[in-house]
């Protein structure tokens, strides 16, 4: 038997996916390496790996993206590997290459094949010569405006291509740079403002123009290689829910291909590969109409691990990160196409910290109660823990939850049952849960989604009609309930005994009086809330300083049982199934939170994620929260820009902060005129939530 070529990984990336590829590492018996920017000190990937190396300063340029560093580490702990995960120098041929040049092997594809596919125009002739069809359109290299023009509207003596077209810079990704065209006279205009759009995003303005296809999807297919020739694919994942050209949602396999296509899109898949001589696991991106599924083009291809890389292995059985290692030890492919089967359907649902609500704006902050779900066919991928904090450094991406079934509409009930039963919270503000769970869940209601009729400008349509879910009476109750177990808890942790210990208000000789306390509930307010019985309950809800108008909640004849979940007493969640109403059972999670200021609870069930916060009962909507006049961070970012000096009177509409967070920079202004207190100055990192500054109503 050869030796294998190393017995040390080191991987170089972190969250959700570091986690996932040490998982795989150690399963095979080598050690596991990881790398850690002083932001991620403590994070899970951490202390999952064997050993760990500090690289730099939070900042992605001063750690995961140094080659330099990243290379000294894998020196230092003797890793004779390294595999890059995906983002981060996944795809930078120059790392290829210094792995190479420093004798580590590197877990994915030759630096040409990286070079070659990572520029479009290039990879476009590449596959042509392999005949892999492509989009009709114009892309050869250091083509001007003016040729484009004449090329697309065939004044060059050409063809020309029908319109409408998609102008595509050559270089990056992500949507960026990116435009339609619907006629002629546009063009002009259009290709001016990509060409310096690219320029500004990565660098190069090379521009290429396709004939845009009518209600595209977007189907990409798994192909994995060896360094003996053999290719094969795993099938295809439909990833047409995109939001801005970033993936949401993504499955496996497609609804939209027959057994045929679905032979012929992964024969072109695994040419593509053959094309540029790959080695390892890759992805070849195809768009495909909805209205003509037998025909299909290529789009690019990524030459990393792909995100929903789960939903593959759960309909196929393989483990894609241990065929990388076994490709990259030298090894024949264990698998050949014959043995490829795609048995079930799987969906992935990518959780993000962010506000759709409030334009997916990210968010950030404590984690402070976190719950996965668990179940049949249930996997989750993640890499964060109660307490770490979430900032603006790296990608919003905190997890992903996926669901696999006999068939897609068992994952898809299957995958929403799961949101449903995934607590986080501690990343927004008033109390919203600060991620994109409950848009997710809005996606798998949507009758489009469920019938499969998908395209990638579905989710850009519908987000319009997406709003934060109220909070209904069910989730009071269980925060209410929670609540007077916390109450009954301290009492006997103070000493106290029997019905002495109780939160219910016992009296001798006489019924139990209601349990009441004060809470601040999202998108409601301070309010007084009375909670009546133990098992049949009772709710009544009234804003606080309103006790003479009707209560805005009144529930009653709920049925609520409590179990201890056993996998999470060390958290404090709770499980409670709630019945009535003609509702059937409805099960609910809740959490206690400790707070500087007293206590919150976490809740989420059916109807989505909440906190509760626990107020004293001298407290009204004036003590609650920042104040009108106040002005906020809308999400975690660093304060790059004071306009204004302390005590300056400005106007309505006047900047007064800016700041940057996710490579984007946002300007806050004055809501009215006034005099300005600034509580922030340039450099500040703040949360979600920050007061940056106050500019109080005059009087009169």
């Amino acid at each position: 038997m050869t030796a294998p070529l190393f017995d040390t990984v080191l991987v170089a990336n972190r969250g959700e996916i570091a986690c996932r590829v040490i998982r795989t590492v150690q399963d095979m018996g080598l050690r596991a390496v990881a790398v850690y920017s002083d932001a991620d000190a403590a994070a899970p990937h951490v202390t999952l790996a064997d050993a760990a190396v500090r690289l730099g300063p939070a900042t992605a340029s001063e750690s995961y993206l140094n080659i330099d560093r990243v290379l000294a580490a894998a020196a230092t702990s003797g890793a004779g590997a390294i595999h890059p995960g995906y983002g981060f120098l996944s795809e930078n041929a120059a790392f290829a290459r210094a792995c190479e040049d420093a004798g580590i092997i590197f877990i994915g594809p030759p630096a040409d094949a990286i070079e070659g596919m990572g520029d479009k125009i290039t990879a476009r002739a590449t596959v042509e010569a392999r005949d892999v069809p492509t989009v009709p359109g114009i892309s050869r290299p250091g083509l001007t405006d003016a040729e484009l023009i004449a090329g697309v509207t065939g004044t060059d003596g050409g063809p020309g291509v029908e319109f409408p077209v998609l102008i595509k810079p050559s270089a990056g990704g992500g949507g960026k740079g990116m435009h339609v065209v619907e006629s002629p006279e546009a063009l002009a205009d259009t290709l001016v403002g990509a060409r310096r759009e690219a320029a500004s995003s990565f660098g190069d303005d090379t521009l290429f123009i396709e004939h845009f296809v009518d209600t595209p999807r977007h189907i990409e297919v798994q192909v994995m290689a060896d360094a003996h020739g053999n290719v094969i694919h795993l099938g295809e994942r439909e990833c047409s829910l995109q939001r801005r050209h970033q993936k949401v949602i993504e499955e496996a396999p497609s609804a939209l291909l027959d057994e045929a296509t679905r032979a012929r899109i992964g024969e072109a898949a695994c040419d593509a590969a053959r094309s540029c001589g790959y080695r390892g696991a890759g992805t070849v991106e195809f768009i495909v109409s909805a209205k003509r599924p037998d025909l299909f083009f290529f789009m690019e291809m990524n030459t990393r691990l792909q995100v929903e890389h789960p939903v593959t292995e759960l309909v196929t059985g393989l483990d894609l990160v241990e065929l990388q290692i076994r490709v990259a030890q030298g090894e024949q492919l264990p698998v050949t196409q014959a043995d490829v089967t795609l048995t079930g359907h799987a969906i992935e649902a990518r959780v993000y910290a962010e506000d759709p609500a409030a334009g997916f704006l990210p968010t950030g902050g404590t984690v402070t109660a976190l719950r996965w779900p668990t179940g049949p066919g249930i996997r989750v991928d993640t890499g964060i823990t109660v307490g770490q904090d979430i900032g603006s450094d790296y990608d919003p991406m905190l997890a992903k939850v996926i669901a696999y079934g006999t068939d897609r509409a068992q994952s898809l009930d299957r995958l929403d049952a799961a949101l449903a039963t995934t607590l986080l919270t501690g990343l927004g503000t008033d109390g919203t849960p600060g991620t994109n769970i409950d848009f997710c869940r809005f996606l798998l209601a949507d009758t489009a989604v469920r019938a499969g009729e998908l395209d990638t400008g579905l989710l850009d349509r519908i987000v319009g009609d997406f709003t934060t879910p109220e909070i209904p009476g069910e989730a009071l109750i269980v925060a209410a309930l929670a609540l007077k177990d916390v109450a009954g808890q301290t009492a006997t942790t103070a000493g106290y005994r029997g019905a002495w210990a109780t939160a219910d208000g016992w009296r001798a000789g006489a019924a139990a009086a209601p349990f009441r306390t004060r809470l601040s509930v999202p998108g409601v307010g301070p309010v007084d809330l009375a909670l009546t019985g133990t098992g049949d309950v009772a709710l009544t809800v009234t804003p606080v300083g309103k006790e003479d108008v009707e209560p805005v909640i009144a529930t009653a004849g709920i049925l609520a049982t409590a179990a201890e979940d056993a996998r999470d007493v060390g958290t404090g969640a709770t499980t409670r199934v709630l019945t009535g109403e003609g509702q059937g059972s409805r099960r609910w999670l809740s959490q206690p939170v400790p707070t500087p200021t007293g206590t919150a609870v976490a809740v989420s069930g059916p109807a989505g994620t909440w906190t509760v916060t626990t107020l004293g009962l001298g407290q009204d909507a004036a003590a609650v929260g920042p104040g009108e006049d106040d002005i906020l961070s809308p999400m975690p970012g660093t304060v790059v820009a004071v306009r204004v000096t302390d005590g300056d009177t400005v106007t309505a509409g006047q900047p007064l902060v800016v700041l940057e967070a996710m490579k984007m920079e946002h300007s806050l202004t004055a809501a009215h005129d006034g005099t300005v207190r600034l509580t922030c100055a340039t450099g500040d990192k703040v949360g979600a939530g920050t007061v940056l500054a106050t500019v109080p109503q005059p009087v009169g």
